[in-house]
C-alpha cells in the first residue's frame, strides 16, 4: 500500500478547515477525505452488500434458549468467560477471565452481529450508488428487528451475559448491544434520506432503549464501569440519542467523555491501564481506543471537540493514539504481554487511525489505516470491533 505524501494528504483534506482555520469535520463531510475513503472501501462494500441482498432478517425470535428466563422477543446471552466448575459439576460457573466458552447460548448475539455487518454495508452501497435495492434490504432488516411486532426485540438487555447458577442478567451485558450502534448509524442516514419507511417505529424502538439504558438496574452499573464497558455504554447512548434528536442525552455524554472517560482511562502517558491489566492487553487497548476515538467522532461539534480535550495532565485521544499507534504500525514492538488468545488476529483496521488520522492531522495514521485486514472473520475478532463502514462515519 503506497503511503501518503503530506502533501497528498493535506490535498486529500482540503475543505476540512473551515475558512476562519476552526476545525469543522462534523458539520459536513469533506470531499477529499470523503473520496479517500470512497476509494479505499468502494469494492468491498459493494462485494458485501451485493452478497448481502440475498440475505433474509434474522432477529431474537429465530432462537430460544431453555436457559432463557425471558420470552421469544428477548434477547438472551451468556457470559464468555464462565465455565462449569470441575469441583462442582451442575453447580454455578466459575470464571476463567480471557477464555470464551462455546458451549454457552451465542445465538442472538450471532443475529445482532449479523445484523451489524449487513445493514451498514447495504448503507455504504446505498451511499455510493443511491440504488433502491440497497436501502429497501437494509430497511427490511431494520423493520424485521426494531419494528415488526412479529419478529422485533424488546427494547432492553435484562438477560444478557446471564451466568448459569449466579443471575439471570447482568449490567456487564449492555455491550452486547455495541453492535447496534454502526445500526443507528445507517439508520439515521436512511432515515434523514425517507428510506425508511417506518422510520418513526426504528427511531421509537431506540428512544425506548435509550431509556431503558439510562433507568434501569443494569444500565445504570454499565455506564458506571470504569474500564471499556463504560465507554461503550457512553459511545451506545451518544449514537442512539443521536439518532433519536436527544440533545440532552448528547450533551451528558459529552460531559462524561471529559469528566469520567478520559482522566479515568487514560494515563498521562497516553496508555490505558484498565485495559492493560486485562489477559488482553493488546486487543482490549485497540478496542477502548476505537470506542473512545468512535465517541468523538460521534457526537464532537466545532464547539463542543472531544478531538481536542486534554486534561490539565495532559490525558486525552491525541496522547493516547500517540502511545498506541507505534504498536499498531508494528506489533513486535509491544512491551507488554501477549493476549491469551488471539494474538496472531490483531490488528485490524481500526477506524480511530482514519478518524485521529483526520482530527490530527496524521497521514501515517491512515496510511496504515489503509494497509489493515478491514473484513476479520475470526468470530472474536468481529466482536471487538464494531465500526467497519466508516463512510457512514464521514457522511
Amino acid at each position: 500500500m503506497k503511503d501518503l505524501s503530506r502533501r497528498e494528504f493535506c490535498w486529500l483534506a482540503t475543505g476540512v478547515a473551515a475558512s476562519t482555520g476552526e476545525r469543522n469535520v462534523w458539520a459536513a463531510p469533506p470531499k477529499g477525505i470523503y473520496s479517500l475513503v470512497e476509494a479505499t472501501d468502494h469494492d468491498r462494500i459493494l462485494d458485501a452488500a451485493n452478497s448481502y441482498l440475498a440475505e433474509k432478517p434474522v432477529t431474537v425470535t429465530a432462537a430460544h434458549s431453555e436457559r432463557s428466563p425471558g420470552g421469544p422477543h428477548d434477547f438472551y446471552s451468556e457470559g464468555d468467560y464462565w465455565w462449569p466448575d470441575p469441583k462442582n459439576p451442575g453447580g454455578p460457573y466459575i470464571r476463567r477471565d480471557g477464555y470464551s466458552n462455546p458451549q454457552n447460548f451465542n445465538a442472538h448475539r450471532e443475529a445482532m452481529v449479523r445484523l451489524s455487518l449487513m445493514v451498514p454495508a447495504l448503507t455504504a452501497a446505498w451511499l455510493l450508488t443511491r440504488q433502491k435495492k440497497y436501502s429497501d434490504h437494509a430497511a427490511q432488516h431494520l423493520n424485521a428487528w426494531f419494528a415488526d411486532p412479529a419478529t422485533k426485540m424488546n427494547p432492553n438487555l435484562e438477560y444478557a451475559q446471564a451466568i448459569f447458577g449466579v443471575n439471570k442478567g447482568r449490567g456487564i451485558g449492555i455491550i452486547d448491544t455495541l453492535h447496534l450502534v454502526e445500526v443507528a448509524r445507517a439508520a439515521t442516514l436512511l432515515d434523514r434520506a425517507s428510506a425508511l419507511r417506518f422510520g418513526g417505529e426504528i427511531r421509537h424502538w431506540f428512544s425506548d432503549y435509550l431509556e431503558w439504558m439510562r433507568t434501569s438496574k443494569n444500565g445504570q452499573e454499565e455506564r458506571d464501569a470504569e474500564n471499556n464497558h463504560g465507554t461503550c455504554w457512553v459511545l451506545q447512548a451518544g449514537e442512539f440519542a443521536r439518532f433519536t434528536g436527544n440533545t440532552g442525552v448528547m450533551q451528558w455524554c459529552r460531559d462524561r467523555f471529559r469528566t469520567a472517560l478520559v482522566p479515568h482511562q487514560i494515563a498521562p502517558d497516553g496508555s490505558l491501564p484498565l485495559e492493560l491489566a486485562r489477559t488482553k492487553p493488546y486487543s482490549y487497548s485497540l478496542f477502548d481506543m476505537d470506542v473512545l476515538c468512535g465517541l468523538a467522532q460521534s457526537i464532537s461539534t466545532p464547539q463542543d471537540d472531544l478531538w481536542a480535550f486534554t486534561t490539565p495532565d495532559g490525558r486525552g485521544l491525541k496522547k493516547m493514539m500517540a502511545f498506541l499507534f507505534p504498536f499498531i504500525d508494528d506489533k513486535s514492538k509491544w512491551p507488554y504481554a501477549h493476549d491469551v488468545e488471539h494474538w496472531d488476529d490483531f490488528p485490524v483496521r481500526n477506524p480511530a487511525l482514519l478518524f485521529s488520522g483526520i482530527a490530527y492531522d496524521k497521514p501515517e495514521y491512515i496510511t496504515v489505516w489503509r494497509r489493515l485486514n478491514p473484513d476479520p472473520t475470526v468470530p472474536e475478532v468481529v466482536r471487538n470491533f464494531p465500526i467497519r463502514q466508516p463512510l457512514l462515519w464521514i457522511s
